[in-house]
């Protein structure tokens, strides 16, 4: 039996996540009678639960009415296996990048206009590039950014162009839109992108993208270093480590 605290300052929450607990418990649909003695909740408390539940798709009701999970609730778990899956199979290439590269190397996704930073490598070195995990960075002005907008497609990419103003970080800011896009498809077509000191002055970078199994864009792998230290022949490198973590992932060419 589920047990609810007796005393909660979110009392709601506890409810809801001991109904789905019980649901998880059973491979076959649940009777309210039984949730309700399950988790110790009135029938009635159980009801409007529930109900409110399958309103947002994380329960469902049976024709018998009875209960189970919702496919919302396994979509939204299946994000998150996957973002585990991520991370897990980026960090032994990150490391590998990193202590080959002696520079920063970085994991992003894209979330609306911006890309974040999810994971990183840093080198022991003093003097070194480093992104903080959780911040952001406009689209246009990052290497894995303009893969993001090649993949979207140009009117994407135009309408993103609009939409942002592509503000002006440095001197090397693209801040045309025909000319973000052609330096974007080119990207794209090449499997790399650099940033050449567009987010800021003395910093340069390459990104290549990750794909997952249907093909899809789904982050990217990035090289930071001082403008003076950045190779491009490490693009080759690069690639290999994104073909490699696509793969990881299921992405076949």
């Amino acid at each position: 039996m589920v047990t609810i605290a007796a005393t909660s300052s979110i009392q709601v929450i506890d409810r809801v996540a001991a109904l789905l607990d019980v649901l998880a418990q059973s491979p076959e649909p649940r009777s309210l009678k039984l949730v309700s003695a399950e988790t110790g909740l009135h029938p009635s408390t159980a009801y409007r639960i529930l109900d409110a539940l399958a309103a947002h798709g994380l329960v469902e009701r049976t024709d018998t009415s009875q209960y189970r999970l919702g496919v919302k609730l396994m979509r939204l778990g299946s994000r998150v296996r996957k973002d585990i899956d991520l991370l897990r199979e980026a960090r032994p290439i990150m490391d590998a990048l990193r202590s080959e590269l002696g520079e920063t190397v970085n994991l992003t996704v894209r979330e609306g206009d911006e890309v974040v930073y999810v994971e990183r490598a840093v080198p022991a070195r003093m003097m070194r590039v480093e992104q903080l995990i959780g911040s952001r960075a406009p689209l246009h002005v990052t290497a894995v950014g303009k893969l993001f907008l090649a993949e979207g497609g140009e009117k994407a990419c135009k309408q993103y162009a609009k939409r942002s103003g592509l503000p002006r970080y440095t001197p090397n800011t693209l801040t045309q839109a025909a000319r973000l896009w052609t330096e974007a498809e080119t990207s794209a077509q090449h499997g790399y992108a650099f940033d050449n000191e567009e987010a800021e002055l003395g910093v340069a970078c390459i990104g290549v993208p990750i794909r997952d199994g249907h093909g899809k864009m789904i982050a990217g792998l990035s090289v930071s270093a001082p403008r003076e230290r950045l190779q491009k022949n490490w693009t080759v490198r690069m690639r290999a480590a994104a073909a490699e973590l696509s793969a990881r992932l299921g992405y076949t060419t």
